[in-house]
C-alpha cells in the first residue's frame, strides 16, 4: 500500500533545447504510439468522422521538429498511415521510462466504437518540447512512479484529470502551483506493483469504470481498490467495491479481499455487504453447534447417494488438516460420542428384530428398506464416526462403549452370518486402529475388546473376505497380530491357541496369523527360557 503522505512533488528544472543532428533536420517522427503519424504526401489530411476539428482528446501528443517527406517512405507496414478510413485512437496519458518514450501500441477500433473524447483529428500543429517553455498544453504533470524492486515508470498526465480525481493529487498539484509554475513533478515511492498503479491511473479517463473493471477481474480489482483507497480515488473506490460485491470470489481472492479490509476501512453501504460476506458477526450457532448438527444429519440420512457424498463433505470440514480449519476449536468429544451412542443404540434394536422369534417384534415397526440394509447403515454410520475421532485423537473411548456390548455380544451368537458379520466390521476397523497405532488404548481396554470381539471375529473372518465393503484383509491379518503382541504373554497364548485351533480347522476361513505367532513363541519360550536360565545361575 502506498502512504499518500510520502507523495511528493519535484521542483522544475529547464533543460537546454536540444538542437537535431544535421542529416535529420528535415525529419518528421512520431513521438509515441498515441500519436497518430504526420501529415505527409502518403499520408494526406482526412476527416472521417466528420466531428469538428475542436473534437480532442484528453491528452494532446507532442511533434518534434518538422523533417522531410523523404523520410515518410520507410513507414511501418502496420502503421496507422497504411490503414485509411481508421480513425487512431490517442490515449489519454502518455507512458515514458526513464529517459525514452516507450512506445505502447493499441489497437484502432472503428469509429462508431470510438467515445468523441478519445478521437483525435490530425491537424498541421508544432508543439515545442515542454522543457523549454511554458505551453505546456494539458501534458503539464509527470508522475514519476518508484518500484520498490528498484524499477521505474514516468506517466505525463493532466492535472485537471489528477486534481478532478483525487485529493491527494490535487493537494500536491495546489501546492505545487503556489511555488512554481511549468511542469509539476510528483514522485511516488515504494510502489508495490506498477502496473496496477498504472491501471488505476487510467481509470481517471473511464467514464464507465464498472465495466473497464468487467474485463480485469476480481483478483486485479481487489488490487485497484487498494490503490484507489490510498490516492482517495473515490470513484474508482466505489466502482471497485460495487463490483467485488456483486461477483464471485476464489478462496485466493478471499483471502486477498480480507486481508485488505482489515487493513483499511471503508466508509459506504456496499462496503458493509462485503464485510457480511467475509465475517459471520451475528451467528447464533457456534461451530461445535452446527459440526453436531451436520454430523446427527448425515447418520440420520435416508438415500445412500446422499449419505455417501456427505458423509465426504462433512468429514473433510472436520479434518484436521482440512483447508476449512483456520484455529478453529476442537471437536466436541461429547457430541460425537452421544452420537455414536445413537447408532449402537438403533444397532441393538435392529439385532433385537433380526434374531426374535416373536412376530409382534418384527412387525412393531414396519419399513420400505430391507433390514439387513438397515443394519449396514448403522454400521457404517459408527465406522463413519470412528474415523472423525481418530482425525482428532479421540477415539480411545470408543473401544469402551465397544467393549461393554454385551448385548450385541450375545445376540450375535444366534444371529445368521449375513448379520452378524456386520458386527464384526466395526471390530476390524477397531483392531486395524489399534494395531496399526493410530489409536493409543490402555493395557486394560486393549485386553478388554480382544477378550470380548477376537472369537467372533475368527467366525465372521470368512464373510468378511467375501463382503469387504472397502475393508483391507491384509491390513486387518496384520493388524490383529500386532494387537495381540501388545498384550501380556499369559493373554496372548490363550488367544493364540483359539486361532491356532480355529485356522487348524477352517483355513483361509481364518485370519493369518503365523508371523505374530512366532513372534509370540520366541518371546515366550525362547527368549524367555534364556532369561530364565541366567537368573537361575
Amino acid at each position: 500500500m502506498h502512504d499518500p503522505t510520502r507523495l511528493k512533488s519535484q521542483p522544475h528544472h529547464h533543460t537546454r533545447r536540444r538542437e537535431p543532428p544535421p542529416h535529420h533536420h528535415h525529419r518528421r517522427a512520431w513521438c509515441c504510439s498515441f500519436t497518430v503519424p504526420p501529415h505527409s504526401p502518403e499520408n494526406p489530411v482526412q476527416n472521417p468522422t466528420g466531428l469538428p476539428k475542436k473534437t480532442q482528446s484528453y491528452l494532446k501528443p507532442e511533434i518534434p521538429a518538422k523533417s522531410s517527406s523523404n523520410s515518410m517512405s520507410s513507414s511501418f507496414p502496420n502503421s496507422p498511415q497504411n490503414r485509411p478510413g481508421i480513425v487512431t485512437r490517442i490515449d489519454p496519458r502518455r507512458i515514458l521510462s526513464p529517459g525514452r518514450v516507450s512506445p505502447i501500441d493499441e489497437p484502432s477500433r472503428p469509429v462508431n466504437e470510438i467515445p468523441k473524447n478519445e478521437v483525435a483529428i490530425c491537424e498541421e500543429e508544432q508543439v515545442s518540447s515542454v522543457r523549454d517553455d511554458c505551453s505546456l498544453g494539458i501534458f503539464d504533470v509527470r508522475l514519476n512512479l518508484k518500484g520498490k524492486n528498484g524499477s521505474g515508470l514516468v506517466l505525463e498526465l493532466s492535472s485537471e484529470v489528477l486534481s478532478t480525481n483525487s485529493c491527494v493529487f490535487a493537494d500536491l498539484i495546489g501546492d505545487y502551483r503556489r511555488n512554481s509554475r511549468g511542469l509539476c513533478r510528483i514522485e511516488v515511492p515504494d510502489v508495490e506493483n506498477l502496473g496496477v498503479f498504472r491501471d488505476t491511473i487510467e481509470l481517471m479517463f473511464e467514464d464507465d469504470i464498472a465495466r473497464k473493471l468487467l474485463r480485469v477481474g476480481a483478483y486485479r480489482a481487489i488490487d485497484v481498490l487498494e490503490v484507489s483507497a490510498g490516492i482517495k480515488f473515490n470513484r474508482s473506490v466505489l466502482s471497485c467495491l460495487k463490483y467485488l460485491e456483486a461477483v464471485p470470489w476464489t478462496e485466493e481472492e478471499e483471502e486477498k479481499l480480507r486481508s485488505l479490509f482489515n487493513k483499511m476501512k471503508f466508509d459506504h453501504e456496499t462496503a458493509r455487504d462485503i464485510s457480511a460476506r467475509l465475517y459471520a458477526l451475528d451467528m447464533t450457532d457456534s461451530q461445535q453447534t452446527l459440526s453436531k448438527q451436520l454430523v446427527r444429519s448425515v447418520t440420520t440420512c435416508v438415500d445412500a447417494n446422499s449419505r455417501n457424498e456427505l458423509k465426504s463433505l462433512v468429514k473433510g470440514l472436520l479434518c484436521k488438516s482440512s483447508v476449512y480449519e483456520k484455529d478453529c476449536p476442537e471437536l466436541n468429544k461429547v457430541d460425537i460420542f452421544a452420537i455414536c451412542q445413537s447408532c449402537i443404540n438403533s444397532l441393538v434394536r435392529l439385532l433385537e428384530e433380526a434374531t426374535s422369534t416373536s412376530p409382534s417384534v418384527r412387525s412393531a415397526k414396519k419399513e420400505d428398506r430391507p433390514l439387513i440394509e438397515r443394519i449396514s447403515k448403522q454400521v457404517d454410520n459408527i465406522i463413519w464416526l470412528l474415523d472423525i475421532l481418530l482425525d482428532h485423537q479421540m477415539a480411545e473411548d470408543l473401544v469402551d462403549i465397544w467393549t461393554r456390548q454385551s448385548q450385541l455380544l450375545g445376540m450375535h451368537k444366534c444371529a445368521s452370518p449375513l448379520v452378524r458379520y456386520e458386527l464384526s466390521r466395526v471390530t476390524a476397523m477397531l483392531f486395524i486402529a489399534m494395531g496399526t497405532g493410530k489409536m493409543h488404548c490402555r493395557s486394560e481396554a486393549r485386553s478388554g475388546l480382544l477378550q470380548t470381539w477376537f472369537r467372533p471375529m475368527l467366525l465372521d473372518f470368512g464373510w468378511l473376505q467375501r463382503c469387504r465393503k472397502g475393508l483391507d484383509i491384509k491390513a486387518l491379518e496384520e493388524a490383529m497380530g500386532q494387537a495381540l503382541l501388545t498384550l501380556p504373554l499369559k493373554e496372548q497364548y490363550v488367544l493364540f491357541m483359539d486361532w491356532f485351533k480355529c485356522f487348524s480347522k477352517h483355513g483361509t476361513e481364518c485370519p493369518n496369523l503365523s508371523k505374530s505367532f512366532q513372534i509370540w513363541w520366541r518371546r515366550s519360550f525362547l527368549r524367555g527360557s534364556e532369561t530364565h536360565a541366567s537368573e537361575s545361575r
